[in-house]
């Protein structure tokens, strides 16, 4: 291993959700790489996968879980709708905004080299009306491997990887995975010194929506409390927590994407820290 490949890095999970300021993300971005901070980029792609159905006529479908968690329905249709808006252009308009910046940034999905292999599900399961529905078609998968070697390989030649939430099955089928736990499994393929995710919500909060009830820290062994605690969107990030940490990443922020300098704030204390 090189001696760059020694140095801490910084993973980046930018939340799909509306409100989410990716130019003031970008800048504080840029400034971390000016001083030589090693990163990697992951984003979502939620919102605008949902806008440009809306105008395609194929609108989102939301299944939802007994336990609280919510995912998108991805027929074959809403996998393409959903690589259109987060590979082709979230994905295309940070690494825009980063070169911009002078970050030599590199835009890719998991499909690309095969930077993300996961499990296609052949079955998932959703509650509506209170009854449980099973469906067959669903283009979502579970990430098993990550390609560090390539990773590494991006950040020893100066690059920023920004990694759109899409990867491969061993069978070479696309399919659509979680963004936050994309991040998590990066950051501990990587060994990571830190995972950020930036979403439209100051942290965790005690008390959902009061964001005057933010928990500024929690320790590891209260994560299965937390996840009672989470509403919503927050659930994944909580259980992509759990997943980063029992990955061997030390130390885990949900932080306010929507405010200035975020991710500089979260750095400084701003937001939930978990480790």
């Amino acid at each position: 291993m090189t001696p760059e490949s020694n140095q801490r890095l910084i993973v980046v999970k930018i939340g799909g959700a509306e409100g989410v300021q990716i130019e003031s993300v970008c800048q504080d971005l840029a400034e971390l790489a000016a001083a030589g901070q090693r990163l990697i980029v992951v984003h979502g792609g939620s919102a605008e996968a949902s806008e440009l159905g809306e105008a395609l006529g194929h609108p989102p479908r939301m299944l939802h879980s007994r336990s609280g968690y919510t995912w998108r329905y991805t027929d074959r249709k809403t996998l393409e709708i959903f690589a259109m808006a987060a590979n082709g252009k979230v994905n295309t308009l940070v690494v825009e905004q980063l070169q911009a910046l002078g970050v030599n940034a590199f835009g890719l999905s998991g499909l690309d080299g095969r930077v993300l292999v996961a499990s296609r599900k052949a079955v998932v399961q959703s509650v509506e009306n209170g009854r449980r529905r099973v469906l067959r078609d669903d283009y979502t998968g579970r990430i098993d491997q990550v390609d560090a070697k390539l990773l590494r390989a991006l950040l020893d030649l100066g690059c920023t990887p920004v990694i759109a939430p899409l990867a491969i099955t061993p069978d070479g089928e696309a399919v659509n995975v979680d963004a936050d736990r994309a991040a998590a499994k990066v950051a501990a393929a990587l060994s990571a010194e830190s995972l950020l995710f930036l979403t439209a919500a100051p942290g965790l909060l005690r008390a959902f929506p009061d964001e005057q009830s933010l928990i500024d820290h929690l320790p590891v062994d209260r994560l299965d409390e937390a996840l009672e605690l989470a509403e919503g969107r927050m659930k994944k990030k909580i259980l992509a927590t759990q997943e980063a940490i029992a990955g061997g990443v030390p130390r885990v922020g949900i932080a306010d994407g929507r405010i200035p300098h975020p991710v500089s704030a979260a750095l400084a204390g701003h937001g939930t820290w978990i480790g």
